[in-house]
């Protein structure tokens, strides 16, 4: 089965931990690590979420890792109801229906479509949770 990591600043204890064990990859949601920890996850097998948080301009290193990392090793999330996206009112709950518009800024973010963020992203998450439709 795969691993569904929530990593509070924790990111260098939990890939401690994962090498010591196998796993078969995973995701590593609301990922906010370095680009050194990303690399080490992506060898590990896992899938790096990227949500509401990757829009905000202020999240500089966020934005870069997302603009950067290999695609095939991301997927797209929203954590609803938490960590909303930039274009919500403030106080309003993130939401499933906003995920077009979180996948429209690292389109932009990689100077590419949206199309093919889309299409790329779902694969990967479908590589992983194999029943996704």
């Amino acid at each position: 089965m795969p691993v569904l990591l929530h990593i509070r600043r924790a990111q260098d204890t939990i890939l401690k931990h994962l090498r010591q064990h196998q796993v078969c990859g995973g995701i590593a949601h609301a990922f906010n690590g370095s680009h050194q920890q990303a690399d080490e996850f992506i060898k590990l097998g896992f899938k790096l979420g990227f949500g509401g948080a990757m829009t905000y301009s202020r999240a500089t290193k966020l934005r870069e890792l997302a603009a950067t990392l290999p695609l095939e090793s991301i997927v797209l999330e929203t954590d609803s109801p938490d960590i909303p996206p930039d274009f919500l009112e403030k106080g309003l709950p993130n939401e499933p229906q906003y995920l077009p518009r979180i996948a429209q800024t690292l389109a932009d973010l990689r100077g590419m479509s949206l199309a093919e963020v889309a299409k790329v992203t779902s694969e990967n998450a479908r590589h992983v949770l194999p029943g996704l439709k």
